[in-house]
């Protein structure tokens, strides 16, 4: 399997540059798509003309691609409008942004509503995503950006105004305000980071959160939260956490559902306060409140202290007006905590990261973030369940330095969350892309093996129990879980449920104290990337008949060439009837040359006696490693295995190196024949010995000039 070398690799090589120049940060985000607002803006305003964004063009590819899509009814009346052809006055914000300007269209983004709502809270981080120097008057080029977080980075989005319509009205989201346009443009640009419309279509309100904020979110179930949960959720609304809830729909046929009690089963709501009053004839301790929204803007909680109830005639004027409480049908209400323990069955809280935070005094995290791929063949290893395989997952060496300050229960130790999050794969919908079964394992490593940044081996799994786990693997964008552990180093392995299932992800570590966090990197190094000169004892039988092949393939001049090499190899290799080779090809050949030609770069394309018993004993080194991992004798290694494989025959390599060595040698089963073996182990034996020639100093970089480049990569 050829490989090319762009995409994965070049991208994280471009983006760790990127965030060694700030870029990707909050002052500094990075240009979705290359394009500069301020760029587009001034040339729209100069050219007195209205921006129309090419990369995402007001077409059907921007709604959809099934339900959305060419062959879809429901685009078939739909005319993209700027808002200055849908009204007379449109304005991007009325009166500030609320939580009445998000309701919903026909769209089935209920998740990112909600999130939205929440957002609306807290100005600060509002107006960090919604940029406030906009508007359809001054300055006005048809043009609008916002600023998401994306996969541990900051992005700025541009997007031109044109909104979907259906007679004349938005077909999406909408305010309650019909001159109010700021959600509208905010759920454009998301759809146009992931793709399309119908892209945004079902998700879970965390996403949205954590994009907005760049924050972790962690999950409660209703049935099985902690007593004090009540304080959890007022501790984190006053920290400026955003949260969320929802009640399951256990039957999808009654998917987003009305109950009797005006709740909607299977609906995202938005948490947006949590209270406590005192009804005015009670002598008993508070009530206990929630308030929550329905980004419906409609449809609300009909039970005790719903807008109308009976329970609001026992409170003080004071006491109603603490609570904001409003008797309309927008969406929003309160109801008692046991109501909506009772009634929700999931609530999601997002905690910020420390630049979200508004108030240095409150609660920081320390963040560790560590970008990973799982590569079919090589590294993605899926779960424990699979010996064989789970050892070759990436894995990331966690050091926890310092205990909590308070710890709960007089335990000590110290507290973490890690999040796993799989990238990209909404946007790859369209594609046929569905979320991976994810999850992690945490390994504590034993103390001899501190400070060794080697990859930890399957036995050393097939031998030690995790010390933690995430609970559960679930097909969600992020799995999260918070732990609390001894001050040590541990080992995280994220994988897929299944192996095989090639993707990106983002590892990110959030703890009170100190940690630091790190991909296991191999050291690259080789063992012998100089050929030895050749013994000079006595001439085995094998050796006696390798000379006769040699002298009469060679001629007068006793040296091969590699055509000459390509026979004389496979007149021996035929008879190992358990390599199940076909032979060496002609490509092959021409590396080993490569490999043993001692001048390299300046040789003579052809090999001596010596040079040939020297290749043979190297390719008789290799073939014993290759059987040991041809147990079955089919002739072929498993690609997992191939890490041992090349570790046997003296090389260590990183991940990056494994990945593109599968890449490159594997067939389409993920197998590896012996000619890909054999040219594998040449070719990296001769860019080792390249790579020493030119390293004088042995500081462990090199600099070449384009001819010695070029003459060295197409040589070798």
């Amino acid at each position: 399997m050829p490989y090319t070398p762009s995409g994965f690799f070049c991208d994280r090589l471009i983006r760790e540059r990127e965030r060694r120049d700030g870029e990707g940060s909050l002052n500094k985000p990075l240009r979705f798509n290359s394009q500069d607002f301020g760029v587009l803006r001034q040339e729209c305003l100069g050219g007195k003309t209205l921006f129309e964004d090419e990369s995402f063009p007001a077409t059907v590819e921007s709604l959809g691609f099934k339900e959305l899509g060419h062959k879809s009814n429901k685009v078939k009346n739909i005319v993209w409008k700027r808002p200055k052809e849908i009204c007379e006055n449109p304005q991007f914000i009325v009166g500030g942004a609320s939580r009445t300007d998000i309701c919903q269209g026909d769209l089935g983004d209920c998740w990112l509503l909600a999130a939205i709502a929440c957002l609306t809270l807290n100005e600060k981080l509002l107006y960090r995503v919604v940029p406030q120097e906009q508007s359809f008057s001054e300055g006005y080029g048809g043009i609008f950006h916002f600023q998401f977080w994306r996969y541990g980075d900051w992005v700025d989005v541009v997007i031109d105004d044109r909104i979907p319509t259906f007679n004349n009205q938005l077909v999406f989201t909408k305010s309650a305000e019909r001159n109010e346009f700021w959600s509208a443009l905010l759920e454009k640009a998301y759809a146009k980071l992931h793709g399309s419309y119908e892209a945004l279509k079902g998700g879970n309100t965390t996403e949205a959160m954590e994009d907005f904020t760049g924050g972790v979110t962690e999950f409660y179930e209703m049935k099985e939260a902690p007593k004090e949960l009540y304080k959890i959720m007022k501790k984190a609304l006053e920290r400026g956490s955003l949260m969320g809830c929802s009640i399951d729909s256990l039957v999808p046929a009654r998917f987003e559902t009305r109950t009797v009690t005006g709740l909607v089963k299977g609906h995202a709501y938005s948490v947006t306060a949590v209270e406590e009053c005192k009804p005015s004839q009670h002598k008993e301790a508070k009530v206990r409140l929630v308030r929550l929204r329905n980004p419906w803007g409609q449809v609300e909680w009909n039970g005790p202290w719903s807008d109308n109830s009976k329970e609001w005639a026992t409170l003080s004027k004071s006491e109603k007006e603490k609570l904001q409480h409003q008797s309309a049908e927008d969406g929003e209400f309160w109801m008692s905590f046991e109501d909506f323990k009772k009634n929700y069955t999931k609530i999601e809280i997002c905690n910020l990261t420390p630049d979200a935070l508004e108030d240095d005094k409150i609660h920081k995290w320390t963040v560790s973030v560590n970008e990973g791929r799982w590569v079919r063949g090589c590294s993605a290893g899926g779960c424990r369940n699979y010996p064989d395989t789970f050892w070759t997952n990436p894995q990331y060496r966690l050091r926890l330095l310092e205990e909590d300050d308070d710890p709960e229960d007089n335990e000590v130790g110290c507290t973490f969350v890690v999040a796993l999050m799989q990238k990209n794969r909404r946007k790859e919908r369209k594609m046929g892309a569905n979320l991976f079964t994810i999850g992690f394992a945490i390994y504590e490593v034993p103390k001899e093996m501190h400070g060794n940044k080697q990859h930890m081996q399957k036995d050393f799994f097939l031998f030690s129990s995790s010390k933690a786990r995430c609970k559960s693997y679930i097909n969600l964008r992020e799995v999260t879980q918070r732990f609390r552990l001894t001050p040590g180093e541990y080992v995280i392995v994220p994988s897929t449920y299944e192996p095989h299932q090639e993707g990106e992800f983002i590892l990110r570590v959030f703890s009170e104290k100190r940690n630091t966090s790190e991909e296991i990197e191999n050291r690259i190094e080789a063992d012998h990337p100089v050929p030895a000169p050749a013994s000079a004892g006595e001439e085995s039988e094998e050796d006696q008949q390798f000379r006769t092949i040699f002298q009469e393939i060679a001629g007068e001049d006793m040296e091969i060439t590699a055509n000459e090499l390509k026979n004389v190899l496979n007149r021996v290799i035929t008879k190992h009837k358990d390599l199940n080779t076909e032979g060496f090809s002609l490509e092959s050949c021409r590396s080993m040359i490569a490999l043993m030609d001692v001048s390299f770069m300046d040789g003579t394309g052809r090999l001596n006696l010596q040079e040939f018993r020297h290749l043979w004993n190297k390719i008789k080194q290799w073939q014993g490693i290759f059987k040991h991992y041809n147990a079955d004798q089919s002739g072929s290694i498993n690609s997992y295995e191939m890490r041992n494989a090349v570790n046997d025959a003296g090389f260590r390599l990183n991940n990056q190196l494994y990945d593109i060595i599968t890449m490159r040698y594997a067939n389409e089963n993920m197998n590896i024949d012996f000619d890909s073996f054999i040219s594998c182990l040449v070719r990296l034996e001769a860019m080792f010995r390249a790579f020493q020639a030119f390293d004088q100093d042995g500081d462990g970089t090199i600099r070449l000039s384009v001819l010695e480049w070029l003459q060295l990569t197409m040589y070798a």
